[in-house]
């Protein structure tokens, strides 16, 4: 299986890094992927959507269109960008009527979408496709000292009856996955909670939105965590971006997952980006 690589607009925009991390991560694991430079704003679920659910549908079909054209299913690492595409792909695929409005848009720019892409976020695609074995025959570091806060962010796992990758109360795949390392998981209160940003919450209310980062952080302070874990540019951003923002007390590292699976498998550091955080990574 050979992916379009959906890029989305945090992770090129403010953390390359990430990108490069995830690029090399998938060449040392094999996952095949391809590059598709026509693809726009996944566009943000909990914006775009909120205003105006037609115009969400057409931009993000377009997107499914261009993989189709291509005959690739799409592989993100972002969970805005999956919980967009992948819920239109499935509003598309089972509602015809919609599915009609959407080419009449479509039309006008040449294309046509006809439901038949999948949508898969890349964590899913380790745990489900590459399997926690073959990941562990790729590590050459151990990663014993790592001893993550885990944040699975709100769009991975739900809605869960659609998705059914794990259960969204007792998830395991994160940790699984980062075991799989020799990562260590750390347990901490409120862990599934959303980071803050979402939903338009870190543009429209910052100062709600660093109200729930700072109750998150003060719980993961609580641990013997020395980093958070994520699997989203967006969290991402408001864990790294957010402690700077606080101010004094807050200087926990924040990885992506593709940035911790490169650490293990040898990949050098300068391909990962560590040193594009606001906060210092020396782990």
């Amino acid at each position: 299986m050979t992916y379009g690589f959906f890029l989305g607009c945090i992770m090129p925009m403010r953390y390359p890094g990430i990108e490069s991390a995830t690029r090399h991560m998938f060449d040392t694991i094999g996952i095949e992927y391809e590059d598709v430079d026509s693809f726009s704003c996944c566009p943000a679920p909990g914006v775009t959507r909120s205003f105006d659910q037609d115009t969400w549908l057409t931009l993000a079909s377009r997107n499914l269109a261009v993989a189709e054209q291509k005959n690739l299913d799409i592989i993100v690492i972002c969970n805005g960008c999956y919980g967009s595409l992948f819920d239109a792909a499935h509003i598309l695929k089972e509602n015809p009527d919609k599915l009609a409005k959407v080419n009449e848009s479509l039309k006008q720019v040449g294309m046509e979408y006809n439901a038949g892409v999948n949508v898969r976020h890349f964590a899913d695609v380790l745990y489900n496709e590459v399997g926690v074995e073959n990941i562990k025959s790729k590590v050459v570091k151990e990663m014993d000292h790592i001893k993550a806060a885990i944040h699975y962010g709100c769009h991975f796992l739900k809605p869960s009856k659609l998705k059914n990758l794990d259960d969204p109360e007792r998830p395991k795949i994160l940790e699984e996955l980062i075991e799989a390392v020799g990562a260590q998981n750390i347990e901490y209160r409120d862990k599934n909670m959303c980071c803050g940003a979402g939903g338009g919450v870190r543009a429209r209310v910052p100062e709600v939105s660093m109200e729930i980062t700072k109750d998150k952080l003060e719980n993961i302070k609580q641990t013997e965590a020395n980093c958070i874990l994520n699997v989203c540019p967006f969290c991402h951003l408001q864990y790294d971006r957010g402690q700077k923002d606080l101010g004094e007390g807050y200087d926990l590292p924040v990885l992506h997952l593709s940035q911790l699976y490169g650490m293990a498998m040898g990949i050098e550091k300068d391909k990962l980006g560590l040193d594009t955080h606001y906060i210092t990574v020396n782990l």
